[in-house]
């Protein structure tokens, strides 16, 4: 099986930091300040980057194009590059390339789980919901501790209105990953799909599911972004059976009598 790519992501792994260049002031100082010994031992030659690293340094840098062409020119060819290459082209918009590398990563390593969820999302991107769920599910079978994955498919549960089972996928991302829901990239190699028409309703669910698990600051910041978002059924947060050890804060009393400007 295909191991997972170790360049670390917004959930997921992510291309950003890949390299630190220079010294901070401190390490100059000190530098400066200690003398050289003797002798020195002949520093070892660093060995040069190969393609696909040059392919991560670009993407990192959104040159994705020109990642793409180092991609093409690392050899062996693999299911990672692959999945690499529809990554560079889904964060181009080329939707149909991009899922043609993803179903061409899955080919050569069905088991792949982040090539199987990046396939998910192009599903979800063009609101096939019912197959994007599909390769979600194929994706958990392989990798069942990723909380991108469950997020991805709550939100795919959430576009076809089955909100209860949306709640159970966000509760399981939560579990495996406090963040999961705070994480904005998507440079890495596992993707997350959070394109939300009802995004009032969205973060209404997000607030349950923070209360849920005890995060009340968190769980008060989506109550705001849900009313700020045009969510009018205050009646209906005030009788959520999630919020009930909130009811008495001055925070959920403020919000649930205030008139935040709706955006």
């Amino acid at each position: 099986m295909v191991s997972r790519w170790s360049i670390p992501l917004s959930t997921v792994l992510c291309f950003s930091s890949l390299l630190l260049f220079g010294q901070s002031p401190d390490q100059v100082a000190e530098s400066k300040s200690t003398p050289a010994p003797a002798e020195t031992t002949p520093a070892t030659p660093s060995k040069p980057l190969t393609s696909e690293q040059r392919g991560d340094i670009l993407m990192a840098r959104k040159m994705y194009r020109e990642a793409i062409e180092m991609y093409n020119q690392q050899q062996p060819d693999t299911a990672i590059l692959r999945n690499k290459i529809g990554i560079a082209y889904h964060q181009l918009l080329q939707l149909d390339i991009a899922k043609k590398y993803y179903e061409q990563s899955v080919r050569m390593e069905p088991k792949y789980a982040e090539a199987l969820n990046n396939l998910g999302t192009v599903y979800q991107a063009r609101k096939n919901y019912r197959r994007a769920i599909t390769q979600y599910r194929r994706a958990l079978r392989q990798s069942p501790e990723s909380a991108s994955i469950y997020s991805n498919l709550g939100t795919a549960y959430f576009a076809r209105k089955s909100y209860k089972e949306a709640a159970e996928m966000y509760q399981k991302a939560l579990a495996l990953d406090p963040e999961v829901f705070e994480k904005r990239s998507n440079f890495g190699v596992i993707l997350q799909e959070r394109n939300v028409e009802e995004r009032a309703k969205f973060h209404y669910y997000l607030a349950k599911t923070y209360a849920k698990a005890g995060q009340t600051e968190r769980a008060l910041q989506y109550i705001r972004k849900a009313l700020e978002e045009g969510f009018a059924e205050r009646k209906k947060m005030m009788e959520e059976p999630a919020f009930t050890a909130m009811r008495e804060l001055p925070e959920f009393k403020e919000l649930m009598t205030s008139q935040p400007r709706v955006l």
